[in-house]
């Protein structure tokens, strides 16, 4: 069974940086499509990135130009660089893995992990 484990959250000044990892175990990522999920207090979640095992790429309009996702198979893991963060990208991030469309999600989920962006 896959488990799927996000870090490098934290706390970070709006305009700065973070990188999100996800760390899969007992199996390897061949999933067609991998993403980035958040969910901020009191919404609903937000599909935020998607990468194809092929590296084709699609982001939420929100997050164009600043959050770049990648993928390594061999390494067993994906990776999402934020820059320019703002307050209204806190947030819970988790990875998700298995769908079979950019903004529809799989059935494997991390544990999530806490972005705060705040002066």
């Amino acid at each position: 069974q896959v488990q799927l484990v996000e870090s490098g959250g934290g706390l970070v000044q709006p305009g700065g940086s973070l990188r999100l990892s996800c760390a899969a175990s007992g199996t390897k990522l061949s999933y067609y499509i991998m993403g980035w999920y958040r969910q901020a207090p009191g919404k609903q979640r937000e599909w935020v990135a998607g990468i194809t095992n092929g590296g084709r790429t699609k982001y939420t309009d929100s997050v164009k130009g600043r959050f770049t996702i990648s993928r390594d198979g061999a390494k067993n893991a994906m990776w999402l660089q934020m820059i320019s963060l703002k307050p209204e990208d806190t947030a819970v991030y988790v990875c998700n893995a298995g769908g079979g469309e950019f903004s529809t999600p799989g059935r494997t989920w991390g544990q999530g992990t806490q972005v705060t962006v705040s002066s």
